[in-house]
């Protein structure tokens, strides 16, 4: 590290939250956030008596607005917890208009919520209601809690509203390991029905979650409605379905079978022969699989009888299937595959190589090692018997043990001296970095200060961390184990390896399950599964390698949890297959758009929903305090029908209006050629709407938040256009500070055809967000940013060409907090 960073003493008293005074860094002035604390799903969204009201999850801390831009934070007591319960995960709420459930009266009837319940051991989630006479500030829990339990520990986030033709209440809830969704009917909120379950349909790259459905007028012809069902995919967005709902069941309006584009076989092994590939070791056998393996959950989404899985003899088994050398004919090379998420590393070495150097703990014996200490929960600990991926003996140090992820404390080894040019470490668990509140961390320590530091990867996967020592040889240091996360934010532990002192980097190891293309004996394609048992398209560009020998290997070297891979169906062809995730129509396309809901009771019907602000990649490791957590700016929602579909297009409430301070700035004409062109628009909070034509550039856009930060380095938001791909994108690799969380920095992109050769962007920019509208809102991209306070520049760029800024409207927004 450049800068030695203090090590202070962790303390209860150093973790309170600060008071809030909505100026502090990142702090975002549009977006709602609470005061402090944690911000996440928005829940109870429900209007009534001219207020909207916005719940957040596992809190119910709460804030109402007359506008959905300016809001005030209401005091609110939550229900009593079941005995039984340990936490409130994600609900709605409704106004109770007839007072079907009794909880109130004619003259005032009740806000009721409908929730989950977490019970205590053993995390089965059940439905349960609470309800409100005061206006939302005192819930109570009603006693005949729960009203609907399945004994599922995967059965959650209920979107209660109601459905006329009936004349009665409808659920939507997740059963999220399913990907389904299940419909309940009740006359009073409190007695539940099963009508229907539907699923699974679109992404199912992630758990299902936070489900919602509503009706919406197509083209804004009120005789012509769809119903438009959002399920939030874990790790990935928000994906919509628009079908049709008749009370009971809900029908899509898109066919649930995909058929790739035509193209020149190579193999789909349907023979149940390899016929001219070779296997060598054990994984592949002797002969591709008849679908599912001993021993192997249900293998799915493959075309035939036969497919390549190197399953033979379960994850631990490994090897190599080849092909033989074809020319590369066409564009693009299609294939299915399935099975571990382990990608080709260049350079990897085999696995368990080591450099040479002395081992200095590997955590094999009864205690951490003679002169290691600890505190706090691993007082009296030692190293604990695991079968982690990489791991090279029996043990490992495990944070988790004894308390699990709410113990805390340090493990610490004992001074040394500094003798070789590295210290290599093996490190796995949550990624929670030093220097952030919470950390799970191994520090070295350097005359009392850290001068290098790592954190896990929020998997269980032991991976080398190289410290360059260098400069530290012939000084006294120690290792130190800081786990001071209790996992409330997932992963609140560590886990470390081997530590050895050595003379060179540690190289990664080859673990890949990996299908390749190898083109005069490079690797220059690879693509891996995804952790499923379900095969998915793959396609590669083969354009500036057609006319090439290659040759394709399927690779399986990991030995660890889902050590195995799944192909087939190789095709070379003129066009792209496309994925489950890059057929389904998505809500947002951005990195920062989860759990989004809608409120129930709007006046006139009008469909406004709102998200949480956030990943769960790093949500808890974002800079802010003393809040973590945001949502979307709220936006209106309407069907269009677009390119003879019928698509979701959302636009920011009206409301936004009120913050625009003063009149707009315009600019026409402006000019860029292979450079960025500066705009005499600055600002941290800003409206733009631009239209831009592509002219000769590969790329062309708009840079926002630009500057040159404290460290003098080039910081910038780029909200470009790629013509190669025809897709709107947000690149944040140099927006600011990127570096709390590896999978952090990146570009986030989505398909927009250019309309007659521009494209038209309307962009919120806050402290730390940007929220792109492209094209009468039909794709939306949410992104979070760090910034530079002093990166306010605006400029317009083009790549490999020019392009033209044909106009740009720009407004100052207010602080909605002021």
């Amino acid at each position: 590290m450049a800068t030695a960073l203090a090590l202070p003493a962790i303390t209860a008293a150093s973790l309170a939250p600060a008071p809030s005074t909505y100026d502090e860094p990142y702090r975002p002035q549009f977006h709602f956030t609470l005061p402090q604390n944690w911000m996440g799903d928005p829940n109870g969204l429900v209007y009534r008596d001219g207020r909207y009201y916005l719940y957040s999850y596992g809190t119910w801390q709460g804030a109402t607005s007359t506008d959905l831009v300016h809001w005030n934070d209401i005091p609110v007591t939550e229900p009593q917890r079941d005995p039984g319960s340990s936490a409130f995960f994600s609900g709605s709420a409704v106004v109770d208009k007839d007072n079907t459930s009794g909880f109130g009266t004619p003259g005032n009837p009740p806000m009721v919520a409908m929730y989950t319940s977490v019970e205590k051991g053993t995390d089965v989630e059940k439905q349960s209601i609470a309800y409100s006479t005061d206006q939302g500030k005192t819930w109570t829990k009603y006693a005949g809690n729960p009203v609907l339990d399945l004994h599922s520990v995967n059965f959650r986030d209920p979107k209660v509203f109601w459905y006329a033709p009936t004349h009665s209440w409808m659920m939507v809830i997740a059963l999220s390991d399913q990907h389904k969704v299940s419909f309940y009917r009740s006359p009073d909120l409190k007695n539940w029905s099963h009508v229907s379950d539907f699923g699974p349909a679109g992404s199912t790259s992630g758990v299902w979650e936070m489900p919602d459905l509503y009706q919406l007028p197509v083209d804004g012809n009120t005789q012509n409605t769809k119903w438009v069902l959002s399920l939030s995919v874990g790790g990935t967005g928000v994906q919509y379905l628009v079908g049709q709902f008749d009370g009971t069941n809900f029908t899509p309006d898109e066919p649930a079978t995909y058929t790739p584009p035509a193209g020149t076989p190579l193999d789909t092994f349907e023979s149940g022969s390899y016929g001219t590939w070779t296997a060598t070791g054990t994984a592949f056998g002797t002969a591709p699989a008849a679908g599912t393996l001993p021993n192997q959950q249900t293998v799915s989404g493959y075309p035939g009888t036969y497919l390549v899985n190197s399953f033979n003899g379960g994850d631990g088994s490994t090897g190599t299937l080849s092909s033989t050398t074809f020319t590369i004919t066409k564009p693009h090379l299609n294939f299915l595959v399935g099975g571990g998420n382990h990608p080709y590393i260049p350079g990897a070495a085999p696995f368990g190589t080591l450099p040479a150097g002395q081992v200095f703990a590997d955590f094999s014996g009864t205690t951490y090692g003679t002169g290691w200490t600890a505190t706090g929960s691993f007082a009296n600990s030692g190293p604990s018997t695991e079968s982690l991926p990489n791991q090279l003996g029996p043990k490992a140090l495990d944070t988790y043990a004894p308390d699990g992820d709410p113990g805390k404390g340090t493990i610490t080894s004992p001074s040394f001296t500094v003798t070789s040019p590295f210290i290599d470490l093996q490190v796995a668990g949550g990624n929670h970095p030093w220097g952030q509140a919470n950390p799970t961390a191994v520090n070295l320590v350097v005359g009392g200060k850290v001068v290098a530091t790592t954190t896990g990867n929020n998997s269980p996967d032991l991976t080398f961390t190289n410290w360059d020592v260098t400069q530290y040889q012939g000084q006294q240091a120690q290792i130190q184990v800081v786990d001071d996360n209790d996992g409330s934010m997932g992963w609140g532990h560590l886990m470390v390896g081997d530590i050895i002192f050595a003379d060179a980097a540690a190289k990664p190891w080859d673990t890949q399950t990996s299908v390749n293309l190898v083109v005069g004996g490079q690797v220059v394609r690879s693509a891996t599964g995804a952790n499923s048992e379900s095969l998915d398209w793959a396609s590669w560009d083969l354009q500036d390698l057609m006319g090439k020998q290659a040759q394709l290997q399927v690779v399986d070297h990991s030995t660890g949890g889902w050590g195995h891979i799944l192909a087939d169906a190789f095709s070379l062809s003129d066009d792209t297959a496309l994925s489950a995730n890059q057929r389904a129509h998505w809500v947002d396309y951005g990195a920062d758009f989860y759990a989004a809901n809608t409120w129930n009771n709007t006046p006139d019907g009008e469909r406004i929903g709102v998200a949480w602000m956030s990943n769960w990649d790093y949500a808890g490791q974002v800079p802010t305090s003393p809040w973590k957590g945001a949502e979307t700016f709220p936006r209106t929602l309407s069907l269009s029908t677009i390119g003879g579909k019928v698509r979701l297009v959302q636009q920011p409430v009206s409301g936004l209006a009120e913050l625009r301070n003063g009149s707009a700035a315009n600019l026409k004409d402006v000019t860029a050629s292979n450079a960025a062109t500066p705009l005499s628009v600055t600002g941290s909070t800003l409206e733009l709407t631009a239209h831009l034509s592509a002219g000769t550039a590969s790329k062309f856009g708009l840079n926002v938040r630009a500057g040159s930060g404290q460290n003098g380095e080039s910081q910038y938001t780029q909200i470009g256009y790629d013509t190669k791909t025809g897709q709107v994108y947000v690149d944040r690799t140099h927006s600011g500070k990127v570096d709390f969380a590896s999978s952090f920095a990146g570009v986030k992109s989505a398909p927009l055809p250019l309309d007659q050769g521009g494209v038209t962007l309307h962009i919120l920019i806050d402290a730390s967000s940007v929220e792109v509208f492209g094209d009468r809102g039909q794709v939306v991209l949410t992104d979070q940013i760090f910034p530079d306070p002093t990166s306010t520049g605006v400029s317009v760029f083009a790549d490999s060409g020019t392009a033209t800024l044909d106009s740009l409207q720009a407004w100052h927004l207010k602080s909605s907090w002021n």
